[in-house]
């Protein structure tokens, strides 16, 4: 049975301490952070559901919240804070699983929040990095400038993106990773959007989507361990 642990870490001094989530699969072989999106939590149903599927292939994960979604107000906190919370994070999912390599990464806003602490050094030792719909530019506005730092990033990366995406225009973002000196993969999710939703049209559902996301990652782990 999938053992599922709520705990709390401290994301820094002056903001108090945030929830997390720790789910194991039974022989799981790798343990992911996994942080949510700018409009979300770490336990909005996308997450769950995120994370259930990353159980199913393997994965285990380590949800958490920001300050600022702790305390369930709009607007996000501030890029220095934000980026201290996933040097926290990582930091706390270490100590709770530390028989199992450790990935970092997330959905959206923390997928690009990890490859940025990565960059400016926050993160040790990490295996590798997952993207969730990286959010390469705003919608509607293509731009490369947000992947600047990737190149600065010491871990293997990998990038699931859905070919619906308003954020991440594939022709730019395979440009952006183009020339990144890590081993980096992108895998294209068909038919989705920036949650990973698909048309009725297209046969296929979010449930699909996910599925074959967490099952991706979870070879793309197993490659890299």
């Amino acid at each position: 049975m999938t053992s599922g642990i709520t705990g709390s870490f401290e994301a820094l001094p002056e903001r108090g301490r945030v929830s997390s989530l720790l789910l194991r699969p039974p022989a799981a072989r790798a343990l992911l952070v996994l942080g949510h999106g700018a409009g979300t939590n770490a336990r909005h149903p996308f997450m769950e559901r995120l994370a259930r599927a990353l159980a199913t292939a393997g994965v285990a994960t380590f949800r958490y919240n920001y300050p600022y979604s702790e305390a369930g107000r709009g607007g996000m906190d501030g890029e220095r804070v934000r980026l201290t919370a996933v040097q926290a994070a990582v930091v706390s999912a270490r100590k709770v699983a530390p028989d199992l390599p450790l990935f970092a990464g997330g959905h959206s806003m923390s997928g690009r929040m990890t490859t940025l602490a990565a960059a400016r050094g926050l993160l040790n030792d990490l295996a590798g990095i997952v993207a969730f719909a990286f959010p390469l530019h705003q919608a509607g506005r293509p731009d490369i400038a947000r992947a600047q730092h990737l190149g600065e990033c010491a871990a293997p990366l990998l990038f699931l993106s859905g070919d619906r995406d308003r954020m991440a225009r594939l022709d730019l973002l395979r440009a952006a990773i183009a020339g990144v000196p890590v081993p980096v993969r992108l895998h294209v999710l068909r038919g989705a959007d920036h949650s990973f939703k698909v048309l009725k049209r297209s046969g296929r559902t979010a449930d699909d989507v996910l599925a074959e996301a967490a099952a991706t990652t979870a070879r793309w782990i197993g490659s890299v361990i």
